[in-house]
């Protein structure tokens, strides 16, 4: 049989051929299977099934950090919502059998969530997940989810919920899959913050051929079904090689003819910072403090967030720390900032707009990090998120001066930011880009819509365009501009973003090695060159194309 190949969206980069399996379904429920014991004594029954899913994400929570720690934790707080018992007793009460009460209680909050749209609508899949383990709990079934065949294996599904993603890592997939999905999903976020290749967005997965390898590019989002033992072998070389080179570069980031470009890590907790500390980088170019706020049912103390931010800062002592203020609202609600009902969260009262709403909250996380900043040595810059205006920028720098920062930023992933970035940088030292909502809010592509991916690609030009014009802003002030979003782990993309003005790019640990030394092999001529090209294409293929063209594959 000839080999055939589909195509996706390339989200995590490597190359790897193994074989493959489906994710396991979800059980099936029906309004005719058998009926249990009393309504009383089959909601105690669903009550304990609820807490050991619950006991379950937590555990798995405490042994993993970061993004896959948070979405186990609010997880697990779902699986303990009093709401979803008590919608469980109704079905009960109106004669349903137990797990298809559980099934029909689950769905009807999934889909006041789905009409929501925008991130809460994903906070549907994580719901509907829940509730699929509940289900197979009561019915002494095996948990929907991960295979675990003992040996290496390409994952492959429509898509995975985000705590079934958090999950990969104690897991034997060496790849990853999805006919559906997006760049910035939390699948291919934590593929890359596991070092895992992923392609999303692929149609034709089910053309792969039972019991025959498939052979994955998480570069170029290539997916080979059944490759020949030359392709194989081919691909493995490859890897092999891309490992050596990799491996050799070390240091301070810089482009091969001596360019700086300060290498930095996404964090979001402390242990994430104890991880970090030791790797080969300069500092963190965002730390998510949200992550040190959830699932609390109150407000930290001033002193707690000055012990957190404190152990966090001391990890990287000498080194740029750049902390984001809280980004809380929209997917991320917190019990004890009541921000009422959105109608779209997504454009709502989130990240610095909370400091409107709830001043003191923002003032307290001022103080705490300058309280901290002065414990340490670390080198403390501090950004607000979502910043649209000028007015906003100087607002916010002036609050954090007030407080005793010195370092002050701001996030750009609002267009009407990267539009008067000049305006903006009068008042700041230093702006970063957070590329995951600039494209979802530049193309009007919610993050979840997965038959609308394309259009999330951070190679789309009128992205650059806009990323262009915050890096000549920066030049022209003779200040920093940095990308934390996913596109700056792209070691194909990282020349671009250099030549579009970009001096500094933070990403997840294991991403880090590939971006140094793509960095490391083009001088910043070349560099340019690829920005050029590269906004100048009409759609991201040809973006992709032509800078391969200048600078090849890394």
């Amino acid at each position: 049989m000839a080999e055939q190949v589909i195509r996706g969206l390339g989200v995590s980069p490597g190359v790897v051929s193994a074989p493959w399996l489906r994710f396991g379904s979800q059980l099936e429920t029906s309004a005719q299977d058998p009926v249990g014991d009393s309504p009383e004594r089959e909601l105690a029954r669903v009550k304990d099934a609820l807490g050991g899913v619950a006991d379950e994400m937590a555990a798995r929570a405490a042994r993993v950090s970061g993004v896959a720690a948070e979405i186990l934790t609010m997880s697990a707080t779902m699986a303990r919502d009093p709401g979803i018992v008590a919608a469980t007793e109704k079905e009960l009460a109106a004669g349903m059998p137990t797990a298809h009460a559980v099934h029909l209680a689950f769905e009807g909050f999934c889909a006041k969530l789905e009409a929501l749209g925008g991130y809460m609508a994903e906070r549907a899949t994580d719901l509907r997940d829940i509730g699929g383990r509940t289900v197979a709990v009561l019915l002494g079934r095996p948990m929907p989810g991960i295979p675990e065949p003992g040996y290496p294996f390409v994952l492959v599904a429509r898509d995975l919920a985000p705590a079934d993603t958090a999950m990969l890592g104690d897991s034997d997939v060496v790849g990853l899959l999805t006919s559906e999905g997006g760049p910035t999903s939390h699948t291919a976020i934590l593929a890359k913050s596991l070092g895992l290749p992923a392609v999303v967005n692929c149609p034709g997965t089910d053309l792969l051929v039972e019991g025959a390898p498939v052979l994955l590019d998480g570069t170029t989002g290539e997916v080979v079904i059944d490759p020949s033992q030359a392709r194989q072998q081919d691909a493995a070389e490859r890897a092999a090689a891309d490992r050596a080179r990799i491996a050799a570069a070390s240091g301070p980031g810089r482009t091969a003819d001596g360019t700086p470009v300060h290498l930095l890590v996404n964090i979001g907790t402390v242990d994430d910072a104890v991880k970090a500390g030791p790797v080969d980088s300069e500092g963190v170019g965002l730390f998510r403090t949200e992550f040190m706020y959830l699932g609390k049912p109150s407000e930290p103390s001033l002193d707690e967030q000055t012990a957190s931010y404190t152990a966090v800062l001391e990890q990287f002592a000498g080194r740029r720390v750049v902390v984001r203020t809280l980004d809380a609202g929209s997917d991320k609600p917190l019990p004890f900032l009541d921000l009422g009902t959105e109608e779209n969260p997504a454009l709502g009262v989130r990240g610095l707009r909370i400091g409107t709403v709830f001043p003191q909250t923002l003032a307290t996380q001022l103080t705490a990090l300058a309280r901290a900043g002065e414990a340490t040595g670390a080198e403390l810059w501090v950004m607000a998120p979502m910043v649209a205006t000028s007015d906003e920028a100087a607002g916010f720098a002036a609050l954090a001066r007030e407080s005793g920062l010195r370092k002050v930023g701001a996030m750009i992933e609002i267009p009407a930011a990267a539009l008067r970035a000049v305006d903006l940088l009068t008042h700041l030292d230093f702006v970063s880009i957070g590329t995951n909502d600039l494209s979802q809010y530049t193309c009007a592509v919610d993050r979840m819509a997965g038959g609308l991916a394309h259009l999330l690609d951070p190679w789309q030009p009128a992205v650059l365009d806009l990323i262009a014009m915050v890096g000549a802003a920066g030049a022209a002030a003779g200040k920093s501009v940095g990308v934390c979003g996913e596109a700056a782990s792209d070691p194909t993309l990282a020349p671009v973003l250099v030549g579009l003005g970009v001096t500094s790019l933070s990403m997840s640990v294991p991403a880090l090695p590939a971006v140094r030394a793509a960095l490391s092999a083009v001088d910043i001529d070349r560099c340019r060159d690829a920005a050029d090209a590269a906004c100048a294409a009409r759609n991201p293929q040809l973006a992709r194309e032509a800078v391969a063209a200048i600078v090849g594959h890394p």
